[in-house]
This record gives C-alpha cells, structure tokens and sequence, in this order.
C-alpha cells in the first residue's frame, strides 16, 4: 500500500508540473506583456529620478562651434 501511494504522488506531481507548463504556454503572451510593462513603468520611474548623472558632454555644452 505503501509503494501505491508513492506511486500516486509521483504521477500527481508529474501532472501538476505538466498542468503548470501548458498554462505558461497558453498565457505566454499575457506573461511577457506583464513583464514589458513592468520594465517600462521601472524605467520610468529611474528616468525621473532627481538624482540622475550629469552628461560627458556637458562640459562642453558653453563652447561655441563656429
């Protein structure tokens, strides 16, 4: 009896990683719009981030190209 309720946790957790891996696939396009939006929205916040670098060439910016 033992051996039969091995058996049936092993084909219940090899069917659960299968069920897991078929809603990844089904929902892949849903999965990678939520993780393209996420980096835009971090982005966004790093960009109006007050501390940011000044520019290399903003030490040039006074010259005057003639």
């Amino acid at each position: 009896m033992k051996i039969a309720r091995f058996v049936l946790k092993i084909v219940a957790a090899s069917l659960a990683a299968v069920a897991l891996a078929c809603c990844a696939v089904a929902y892949w396009d849903k999965i990678t719009d939520f993780f393209c939006s996420l980096t835009g929205k971090v982005k966004e916040k790093t960009a109006s981030c007050h501390c940011s670098y000044p520019s290399e060439y903003d030490d040039y910016a006074d010259w005057d190209m003639e």
